[in-house]
């Protein structure tokens, strides 16, 4: 949570209906400059001024934001990984990396297409089945 004064000082650079926008889904207020949108319509935007590791966030376009609706050469620059944006990226002038995946895909934790193990080797310890003799 920031202080009143930053807090106001950003509402008048951001106006009252994003700031409080911002209020409601990252609890801060911040301003700073729009670098760019992905194609799923997240905004990222940057703040040189703000405390380090603080300077760039992300405007999710859904209200059930994940990390997982990042693309992948987004998440890289919001995670400080690497320092030019994809927008103005010199390989992404050219197309796509090799490694960035053709489609999104969610993450799939706690559904039914969530990864599952399979082992081949046996248990060592058997279940404890009860049995309940007939009266």
């Amino acid at each position: 949570m920031s202080s009143i004064s930053r807090t106001l000082r950003n509402l008048r650079k951001v106006g009252i209906k994003d700031a409080w926008h911002q209020m409601n889904y990252i609890g801060d207020t911040k301003a700073g400059t729009l670098i760019g949108t992905d194609k799923f319509g997240n905004k990222f935007f940057e703040d040189k001024d703000d405390l380090p590791l603080r300077t760039r966030w992300v405007d999710f376009a859904k209200h059930d934001y994940d990390s997982g609706h990042i693309e992948p050469l987004w998440h890289a620059w919001i995670a400080y990984a690497v320092d030019t944006p994809p927008s103005q990226d010199p390989l992404m002038e050219l197309g796509k990396r090799a490694w960035a995946p053709k489609e999104h895909v969610p993450n799939r934790t706690a559904t039914l297409g969530a990864y599952k193990t399979y082992s081949t080797t046996r248990p060592k310890i058997s279940a404890w089945e009860p049995y309940a003799a007939p009266r």
